[in-house]
């Protein structure tokens, strides 16, 4: 049956969806376009050049994903040189990163990435709307029987993850030539 409600706040729930998402796939073709960075790499660079020496699950949680996920981005910018890893002076048994010279630079010539802006944007909702937002898009995820597909970081997809493991993480690291860690 035909509920004109029903589908006219479908329809507004799809357009702004695709508003978001068609935002986030120009900012990540821009940042390939002007930097060689995929938008989820743009997205890592930026977080750390804003708070640099954070640890794998510091910058997990500052970019709203997964720690595996995350890490195969940063080890993609690692291998380019635009990151580096190194021991914390503080306790040296723990690793941190922070955006390298060549980063920086990087940095200078990328637009402000639509991850960042959409980060932000669910940050300054109200705790309730943000509560409701979460649960309507889970629901929505459950009922395309999508609840146990890995949530990637948007447009990059080498960073998919399956049962915890790294899929692509050799052909990245054969496609990029390898550099000293600094």
């Amino acid at each position: 049956m035909f509920r004109p409600t029903a589908h006219r706040d479908g329809a507004r729930a799809l357009d702004a969806l695709r508003r978001i998402v068609r935002a986030l796939g120009i900012s990540a073709r821009t940042a390939e376009r002007s930097v060689g960075v995929t938008g989820a790499q743009l997205l890592v660079l930026r977080v750390l050049h804003d708070a640099p020496a954070q640890s794998l699950n510091e910058l997990a949680a500052h970019t709203f994903t997964h720690q595996s996920t995350v890490s195969v981005v940063v080890e993609r910018l690692v291998i380019r040189g635009l990151v580096i890893r190194s021991r914390s002076a503080v306790d040296r048994r723990r690793l941190v990163l922070a955006v390298s010279p060549a980063g920086r630079r990087a940095l200078h010539r990328a637009p402000l990435p639509a991850h960042m802006r959409l980060i932000a944007a669910i940050n300054e909702l109200a705790p309730g709307r943000r509560l409701a937002l979460a649960g309507a898009l889970e629901s929505v995820v459950q009922s395309m029987g999508l609840a146990t597909e890995p949530a990637i970081m948007f447009f990059d997809e080498s960073s998919t993850v399956s049962r915890g493991r790294r899929l692509d993480r050799q052909s990245a690291a054969k496609s990029q030539p390898h550099r000293r860690r600094a």
